[in-house]
């Protein structure tokens, strides 16, 4: 399960309306994808549909979709969004990385 918190909830809902989706019908699709100065790097975008072999979750009224291979790597991950000093953006809070980069965009296992 992928876990949602507060503050990624009220920014993701803003830029799914921003971008004309619909946070109540539509999705946000996490992923995982080679690259990164760390070996894997986190990719996360706003669909209207699920897959065949998606994972489906809703947590704090947001509605995930996961890609099955996606899935192993992200499991417990939290979803966070830090607006302060340091830089803005979502974060990925994921028990299972071993090593994340100093940007927190790219991690291994």
């Amino acid at each position: 399960m992928i876990k949602v918190s507060e503050t990624a909830k009220k920014k993701v809902i803003e830029l799914m309306q921003d971008e004309g989706f619909n946070p109540t019908v539509d999705f946000v699709r996490v992923g995982v994808k080679s690259g990164g100065c760390s070996g894997l790097s986190y990719d996360l975008k706003f669909d209207k549909e699920n897959q065949e072999d998606d994972k489906v979750f809703v947590d704090n009224d947001v509605k995930i979709i996961v890609d099955k291979k996606s899935f192993l790597y992200l499991i417990g991950t939290t979803l966070e969004y830090s607006g302060g000093l340091n830089g803005t953006g979502f974060v990925f809070n994921n028990p299972n990385a071993n090593r994340t980069c100093g940007c927190g965009e790219s991690f291994s296992l």
